[in-house]
């Protein structure tokens, strides 16, 4: 996950522009009308010259942990944080709990611990960071598993946030600042004892993916570790075009169903999708940790 360049939004709300009393309710249209039209071009202007100036240029290696251990244990790692910008950078750093939303964004909850976090189980090496330019450290974690800790899986992140000091403010106007911040997180899912996932194949039908009709599985988590589906399943369509369909390997946390798209790859350019015509017949394993499912479908 990666946040650049955020708005305060509290800022914003706390923010009225006031007009004179003197203003014609034609003359307030208006000015409301400029302001709407304008806005967002000087938020762009304002933005390219903060994203040139580079003031977030935060990394971190690598972006996500998927860690296993038994009660009692600890288990220790390291995360790169680095600073690509041209100035010192300060950060501060703490962990937190997350979810998974319906789009599969993260989704960082309050600071406050939600039920069943696994955060007081993890110590970070320091709460504030300072790097030079272009300079990367090591950061050390770790995580000691209580002696009565229950088989599941543990998940937390660890965010690298930009200092409110060391925050760039955006000018809109002469009479608006809004102040602009940096975040990154790394994403820690540990399994505890003999945690897996057990993934359930239940449909598969077409749906709109960004504006594209794909076929999409849905695919339930029953088990108490998260899963990730993966997969090439060979497709015929209706012009006997052969495909290949890259099973999307979405992470699917315990207790959720999930939409899995299946993306046609370009026999040119692997990179790129394919066009497709229907009926299209599907043929091959979806495959996960401990399992697998033989798809072997005709959509219509």
């Amino acid at each position: 996950m990666r946040d650049i360049l955020l708005p305060d939004l509290n800022l914003i709300r706390s923010m009225k522009l006031k007009f004179s009393k003197t203003f014609h309710n034609s003359s307030f249209l208006n000015l409301y009308k400029i302001i709407a039209i304008c806005m967002p071009l000087l938020f762009y202007v304002s933005l390219k010259q903060v994203m040139a100036d580079i003031s977030f240029a935060g990394v971190v290696s690598p972006p996500r942990f998927e860690l296993q251990g038994k009660p009692g244990d600890v288990i220790r790692n390291v995360v790169l944080i680095g600073n690509d910008a041209l100035k010192p950078a300060h950060y501060h750093i703490r962990t937190a709990d997350w979810d998974l939303d319906e789009q599969y964004g993260v989704v960082i909850h309050p600071p406050e611990l939600q039920p069943d976090s696994c955060r007081p189980w993890t110590r970070i090496e320091r709460r504030e960071l300072k790097l030079a330019p272009q300079q990367n450290r090591k950061f050390r974690f770790e995580i000691k598993i209580p002696e009565d800790a229950k088989t599941g899986e543990c998940r937390l992140a660890i965010l690298v946030e930009q200092t409110t000091e060391s925050a760039v403010t955006l000018s809109v106007g002469n009479d608006i600042q809004i102040p602009l911040t940096g975040r990154l997180g790394v994403i820690i899912y540990v399994k505890v004892g003999d945690a897996q996932p057990k993934l359930e194949f239940q449909e598969i039908g077409l749906s709109d993916v960004n504006g594209r009709m794909l076929p999409v599985a849905m695919i339930r988590n029953t088990g108490n570790a998260h899963g990730r589906p993966v997969g090439i399943i060979e497709g015929t369509d209706n012009n006997k075009q052969f495909l290949e369909f890259i099973v999307s390997p979405r992470a699917i946390l315990p207790g959720e169903t999930r939409a899995i798209p299946l993306t046609p790859a370009s026999p040119e350019d692997p990179q790129k999708t394919a066009e497709f015509t229907l009926p299209l017949k599907l043929k091959g394993p979806i495959e996960w940790e401990h399992g697998k499912f033989d798809l072997d479908v005709i959509l219509q």
